[in-house]
């Protein structure tokens, strides 16, 4: 792999709704599920120039329930974009050097944008709609080469003051994931998921996951201890054979992805790191201006790295 092949992306949330639903205690309201649509365009085609002018070449953009999806136009909250919208935006993108990449993510713990289908995980009706949103998501985005799914934490703790708890468990949570990965591979893209199910089950993992399915192990602390259980599911990974596209974030360091790069150089090989993917995990809102160019920045300070070695 030359560098010109490692990927550079940025995670930006069009929808915030993968967050915090039927909240039994108060919550950031940023993170609360909302009916409407909190998108700053400003903030959106500043983070976009940045990322431009910083050599990063993909962007994942999680679009949940902010798209007037024609196969269901109910999930939509209000000010969703309408698909000619986000067709002219993603091809915008294009033109600037940035690849996009379609974020959906199907863990019963973020996927409160699904509205009423949130609460008939795994029946008929669900996987009917999860398949019309894959198809209808690679289309809008042509057929994209790779497809988030997401399928993070989906853990009791993770949601132990939701209402309304979902947590698939043993063979079906793997029955509806194999679905997924088969909806988007039949449209012609790669599945790509994060893969902190390893950090609790690693046996059950690297048992039946596909090494077709692009791996992103996430961590976002400052100290890259190989014995942490989070950044050794990098080592692991690696030993198994699968491609990766390890993710910092600024949430809580601003150390941490140029720190992320410089361990995964070291320790995963060439044809296996496919690239680095930054997250906020924060809106993209006014309030949140300067995380997001923040996160930028560190990326272009690890990008100027990576290319000096």
């Amino acid at each position: 792999m030359v560098k010109d092949d490692i990927i550079w992306a940025n995670l930006i949330h069009l929808s915030t709704n993968l967050w915090i639903d039927r909240e039994q205690e108060p919550w950031d309201c940023d993170k609360v599920v909302q009916p409407y649509l909190r998108f700053d365009t400003e903030v959106w085609n500043e983070s976009v120039a940045k990322m431009v002018e910083a050599g990063m070449n993909m962007v994942v953009i999680d679009i949940g329930d902010a798209v007037q999806y024609e196969s269901h136009p109910e999930i939509a909250i209000e000010g969703a974009w309408s698909p000619a919208q986000l067709r002219a935006e993603l091809a915008k993108l294009r033109e600037l050097g940035l690849e996009p990449i379609p974020k959906l993510n199907f863990s019963a713990c973020h996927d409160a944008w699904m509205g009423k289908y949130s609460r008939m995980v795994s029946t008929d009706t669900y996987y009917g709609v999860c398949k019309d949103l894959i198809a209808e998501a690679i289309d809008l985005f042509n057929k994209p080469r790779l497809f988030h799914l997401g399928m993070d934490e989906e853990t009791y703790p993770h949601q132990q003051h939701f209402a309304y708890v979902v947590c698939r468990q043993f063979d079906l949570w793997w029955h509806d994931l194999y679905f997924l990965f088969e909806q988007v591979e039949s449209g012609g893209s790669r599945p790509w998921v994060w893969s902190d199910y390893e950090w609790h089950y690693p046996e059950i993992f690297f048992d039946k996951m596909p090494k077709s399915v692009m791996q992103s192990n996430w961590y976002y602390g400052e100290s890259f201890d190989p014995s942490h259980t989070y950044v050794k599911a990098y080592l692991d990974l690696e030993e198994h054979g699968y491609d990766q596209i390890p993710t910092g974030a600024n949430w809580s360091c601003d150390t941490n992805f140029g720190d992320t790069v410089k361990f995964a150089k070291e320790n995963i090989a060439p044809e296996r790191l496919k690239g680095f993917l930054q997250t906020t995990w924060q809106p993209t809102t006014p309030r949140w201006r300067e995380t997001h160019m923040r996160a930028i920045d560190q990326v272009a300070a690890a990008k100027k790295w990576w290319e000096s070695r």
